[in-house]
């Protein structure tokens, strides 16, 4: 069994199947495992994550596979989500005592970022969502932005930018007119409605090299193998099969199934020309449009900020985490709040931008948030871009979105990019590898399920889940 790609869903689908006994050898051309979710040293001694990766309550494949890798333990989960505005407010959302999908209506009463009006049509929104119980393929959500969506529900501009749009812009890494509305309501329903338990926020506290070390000792342990700095330069179909993949170092490399888990981009170049001729299925990966993410690291030379997170309105960046505090305070120049992460999704309009002026951008944005960082000497400062971060989710993507198994009998494919239900996700891509798993077992007469179910609908949630769709 060959795993080509060590990103989630490679990772996912290559343990996955060697604890279902099989010899994996999983390919990756890094020299580390986690793909786009890794970490490196700056020559200054400071090790930085490419991005900050967070989970949610919801995402239960990802759950189990940090549990059949021992990483359970490096998940800190919160509870209390605190939003601040351009003029310093700051609302919290935290779950109160009642059931589902009620539990987190007193924070939305409260959100003193927003005015009676628009609290009014965020309730009239998610009360569209509930009523729709968890059905967003049909009904007013198809062929639609969700930009449209929360116009035909008739959102005030203050709530789609100060709510909505904080929300899913960071968790779809998209701008509300091109996400398809069908993964924004996924979001609202799987997060916010369905279980009290949704909205957690897990965020690593180990730098993310650290999260997957645990990968590699699992495929070892059961006969497998991990090669780093290996890199495929394409499989050999013959007669409907793989019969082999060339590597730079191990040319005719052979086994009995191939996972390919690599980003959708990369497939067609590891394809022979008349494969992707005849198979509609690759060609049409090219169809799916990247996203860009930039992510913001700033070092001070003084503690500026003490909670572990916020979640910002009203600016370029939607996330500053505080990475002295959530990794534990250990490293160089770490303390209770000194090493400080911004976050920017869909960045587009960053792209073309300079180091400089996005450092001095998003310096602004921090003086006017943390007034302790005014007066703080900043140490060191980088940016990085990941401009191909994502597949875009929108409107139609659904269709250019294989299934794990291909035309070619041997062949599966994994990645966040395939028909997993989700978006461009860490759960995403888990879901892939776990459903590729199952192909292949399917395949080889031995099926097995290892995709869990989402978190169960609970309180009064589940009268209107069990309605017929609209």
């Amino acid at each position: 069994m060959i795993v080509i790609g060590g990103g989630l869903a490679g990772l996912s689908s290559a343990v996955a199947l060697a604890d279902a006994g099989f010899r994996v050898r999983l390919l990756e051309q890094k020299p580390f495992l986690g793909g786009r979710a890794s970490s490196y040293a700056l020559p200054t001694g400071e090790v930085v994550d490419n991005c900050q990766h967070v989970t949610l309550g919801c995402c239960a494949n990802l759950e189990d596979f940090y549990r059949r890798i021992g990483a359970a333990g490096k998940i800190t989960w919160y509870d209390r989500l605190v939003f601040v505005d351009r003029e310093g407010r700051r609302s919290t959302m935290e779950a109160s005592p009642l059931p589902a999908p009620l539990h987190l209506t007193p924070s939305l009463l409260l959100f003193s970022s927003l005015s009676w009006h628009d609290r009014r049509s965020i309730a009239d929104g998610m009360l569209a969502i509930i009523r729709r119980g968890g059905k967003n393929l049909h009904g007013d959500a198809m062929g639609k932005s969700m930009l449209d969506w929360l116009h035909l529900h008739h959102q005030s501009p203050a709530a789609i930018a100060r709510f909505w749009g904080v929300v899913l812009v960071s968790a779809l890494n998209e701008e509300l007119a091109q996400i398809d509305a069908r993964y924004g309501l996924d979001v609202f329903w799987k997060a916010f409605i369905a279980n009290r338990r949704g909205y957690l926020l897990g965020i690593p506290n180990v730098p993310l090299s650290k999260l997957y070390e645990g990968c590699g000792p699992e495929i070892d342990s059961r006969g497998g193998e991990v090669a780093l700095r290996t890199t495929v330069r394409g499989l050999c179909v013959m007669d409907g099969r793989v019969a082999a993949v060339e590597t730079d170092n191990q040319p005719g490399q052979t086994a009995d199934y191939y996972v390919l888990a690599v980003p959708h981009q990369a497939v067609p170049e590891l394809l022979p020309a008349e494969v992707l001729d005849r198979e509609p299925i690759f060609g049409n990966l090219q169809r799916l449009r990247l996203s860009p993410i930039t992510s913001v690291h700033f070092w001070f030379d003084r503690d500026v900020m003490a909670e572990p997170f916020l979640a910002l309105m009203d600016r370029t960046a939607q996330w500053i985490f505080n990475k002295s505090r959530l990794c534990g305070g250990t490293g160089p120049r770490m303390g209770e709040g000194r090493y400080l992460q911004l976050v920017i999704s869909a960045s587009y309009d960053l792209v073309s931008r300079s180091r400089k002026e996005i450092l001095d951008l998003c310096l602004q944005e921090l003086h006017e948030v943390l007034p302790e960082a005014r007066e703080a000497n900043l140490a060191n400062a980088t940016v990085i871009k990941e401009t191909a971060a994502t597949f875009s989710p929108e409107v139609g993507s659904g269709r250019w979105r294989p299934l794990q198994r291909t035309p070619i009998s041997n062949l599966f494919l994994a990645g966040d990019w395939t028909a997993t239900g989700w978006p461009a996700t860490m759960e995403g891509a888990v879901r892939s590898g776990y459903l590729a798993a199952e192909a292949v077992l399917a395949a080889a007469g031995e099926p097995r399920k290892f995709l869990q179910p989402d978190l169960a609908v609970e309180g009064l949630t589940k009268y209107f889940a069990e309605r017929p769709g609209p």
